[in-house]
């Protein structure tokens, strides 16, 4: 008998991951592709197709009784993206009803970061937990929220989007149409953008010089401040700072558990998470203090994303 398997998929601004996942929340085979194919959707999805086409051709002995997507702006209730501002879509794409109909399985879509809150709940570190939320830093700011077990989706399906709120009026455009979102702060491209402003006002040396302007990446500041590199450790702070700000004032709304950080910039370990856990508790309302947890995500490998995408097939599947 065929092993009953999902595929899970995440839908970066930068690539796209694919993966089979079983109820275990083990991931057997993956394949990734870059996200940003043509000019359109239309060009992109001819790529998913081909890829994911594939992946099941090659593994004959399981039967893929479903998908779970996560992706920028996708919209749980409708199964539409609707203007992702990370993505060279453009419009309302009816992402589960276009998936379906190309692979007849049931598909089940959310945003990214609330496919990581699912996925942390069932296979990593909130499985004992009903309020938690998870913060994804990616190419963008992402927010899952957890309240007594369930995502918060809200009355319209896009609740929960604490990366565009405002942190700096008339501050850094960003991809959504207006200024001072605090993805354009909080994120690997937010990061960068704080380096290149630094590299620009300040005359402290750093081995980031060396690098063209439009060259520098998140990694690359990772790797100067593991050097011990004087501006991307201020790049950190300052990125810790805001961060922590911004979850202080989260926590005065939603009172939760823990805080998971999930995604690339969370992997850069003490350099976001000490500013960013200081800055938290300097503001931080009084009554919350000691019963907010930040911690690491519990999805640990390059799969996490796609075993979040997963647990968003199997949690409904199970339902």
């Amino acid at each position: 008998m065929k092993q009953q398997m999902v595929i899970g998929i995440d839908i970066g601004g930068t690539n796209t991951v694919v993966g089979l996942v079983n109820k275990d929340g083990e991931c057997t085979e993956n394949i990734s592709f870059s996200t940003k194919q043509g000019n359109s959707f239309e060009d992109y999805f001819t790529i998913f197709v081909k890829n994911i086409s594939d992946l099941i051709t090659k593994n004959k002995d399981v039967e893929i009784i479903g998908f779970g997507i996560g992706a920028p702006n996708a919209n749980y209730y409708t199964g539409i993206v609707e203007n992702a501002p990370n993505l060279n879509w453009h419009g309302t794409i009816k992402l589960k009803q276009i998936v379906e109909q190309a692979f007849k399985v049931p598909t089940y879509i959310t945003n990214d970061a609330n496919a990581a809150a699912i996925g942390e709940m069932l296979f990593g570190g909130a499985k004992n937990m009903k309020e938690f939320v998870v913060i994804t830093l990616g190419t963008g700011l992402g927010s899952g929220f957890v309240t007594n077990g369930n995502v918060l989706y809200g009355y319209s399906g896009f609740a929960g989007e604490l990366g565009h709120t405002t942190v700096v009026k008339d501050g850094r455009q960003c991809g959504c149409g207006r200024k001072g979102c605090l993805e354009t702060y909080v994120s690997a491209t937010g990061i960068t953008r704080t380096m290149i402003e630094l590299l620009e006002n300040k005359t402290v040396e750093s081995e980031l010089r060396n690098y063209n302007i439009n060259e520098i990446t998140s990694k690359h500041i990772f790797d100067a401040a593991k050097n011990g590199d004087k501006l991307a450790i201020e790049a950190f702070e300052f990125t810790g700072e805001m961060l922590g700000l911004s979850l202080a004032n989260m926590v005065a709304i939603t009172s939760p558990e823990a805080i998971f950080l999930f995604g690339g910039l969370a992997q850069s370990g003490d350099f976001i998470f000490k500013p960013t856990i200081k800055s938290f508790n300097e503001n931080l309302l009084t009554c919350f203090t000691g019963t907010v947890k930040i911690l690491e995500s519990g999805l640990k490998g390059n799969m996490t994303a796609v075993l979040g995408s997963a647990a968003l097939c199997w949690n409904e599947l199970n339902k």
